[in-house]
């Protein structure tokens, strides 16, 4: 049985091994009265109008399928020149193009967002790459920044604070409130980073 606690007057937070999987589950069951369905790394936040109990009745019973629906795929472009690359080259042992290489190799997933909105926390990193956040964040990481730390790698969508190894940088615009939805990612998405000039 799977542990679910209430988060909450409207919310449902269930641990899972298989966030999007539950996710999709969730969504194509059409649980009456769910309003939001997010995934975390190890969670899903179910969110309802009303009727919390019978949700809760449902989603024991509910049997995710092995995977949720394939996300998107999105590209994104980068040119490597990033302040810490240099850094990571260093503490991998790795020569730069090799980190290059082998961070633009890997298919990643966006398994949540969080910090700010757009930002999503990629999974997928090659383990060589996975390097500890700075010891000094930065007081603004510019919009666009490439990033990785620990087992995950972003994209910063506005300017904000940051302890990440800023790798380098890309013009896509993850984060625009006149787009629909405004965040570039979503959960489940796909992401390819392509080297670029």
């Amino acid at each position: 049985m799977r542990e679910i606690r209430r988060a909450g007057d409207r919310g449902l937070l269930v641990e899972t091994s298989s966030p999007h999987a539950l996710r999709a589950a969730i969504l194509a069951a059409g649980l009456p009265g769910v309003t939001d369905v997010v995934p975390g790394e190890t969670t899903v936040l179910v969110v309802a109008s009303d009727g919390l109990e019978l949700v809760e009745r449902r989603l024991r019973s509910l049997e995710p399928g092995e995977a949720g629906p394939p996300g998107r795929e999105v590209e994104v472009p980068v040119v490597y020149d990033g302040a810490d690359l240099a850094e990571v080259a260093e503490l991998t042992g790795l020569t730069v193009d090799e980190v290059v290489a082998r961070h633009s190799a890997a298919e990643y997933t966006v398994a949540y967002l969080g910090f700010s909105p757009g930002f999503g926390y990629l999974t997928g990193i090659d383990p060589v790459l996975r390097v500890p956040r700075r010891r000094t964040p930065r007081t603004s990481v510019p919009a666009g920044s490439v990033a990785i730390a620990g087992p995950y790698a972003a994209v910063y969508p506005s300017a904000s604070p940051g302890g990440w190894r800023l790798l380098g940088r890309t013009d896509l615009v993850l984060w625009d409130v006149r787009r629909d939805p405004p965040s570039l990612l979503g959960p489940g998405d796909r992401v390819r980073f392509s080297p670029s000039r």
